[in-house]
């Protein structure tokens, strides 16, 4: 595959996964050895990431991303991104705020025989826990 296809197939993941939440189309998205390396699923796996995924869409039920920017090189893919949401469930033991919430991503997928086998994950969710916690406690 080409820098532009593993680009392109980035892009599917956020539009087709995350925005229009469609869990069920992860399998063709993420290999069956898929390494999450971010930290945030749990097993760091393919099954992680569906858990993950879908208590993020649980909590934040409207979420939409935004690519900003995209950068390949070798078999990685680096999206820069934003997500806008509203904290509507429960999110990291957080009760739901009905807060708008807004944080930035940047996410390394590795690409191999046209599926994401890994990723790696830097946000400011920190940020985003501290706004939550705050409107919860108030």
């Amino acid at each position: 595959m080409s820098l532009q296809d593993n680009k392109d197939l980035v892009r599917r993941f956020v539009e087709v996964v995350q925005n229009q939440h469609n869990l069920a189309a992860l399998d063709e998205f993420f290999g069956p050895d898929i390494v999450d390396y971010g930290g945030m699923s749990d097993p760091p796996n393919r099954e992680g990431a569906r858990a993950l995924l879908h208590a993020f869409i649980a909590a934040l039920p409207d979420s939409h991303f935004t690519i900003h920017q995209q950068l390949a090189e070798g078999d990685r893919v680096m999206t820069y991104k934003t997500c806008q949401a509203t904290h509507l469930g429960p999110l990291a033991g957080f009760p739901a705020t009905g807060l708008p919430v807004a944080f930035n991503i940047i996410d390394i997928f590795r690409v191999a025989d046209g599926q994401i086998t890994g990723h790696w994950l830097v946000t400011d969710l920190h940020g985003v826990m501290m706004e939550v916690s705050a409107a919860a406690a108030s």
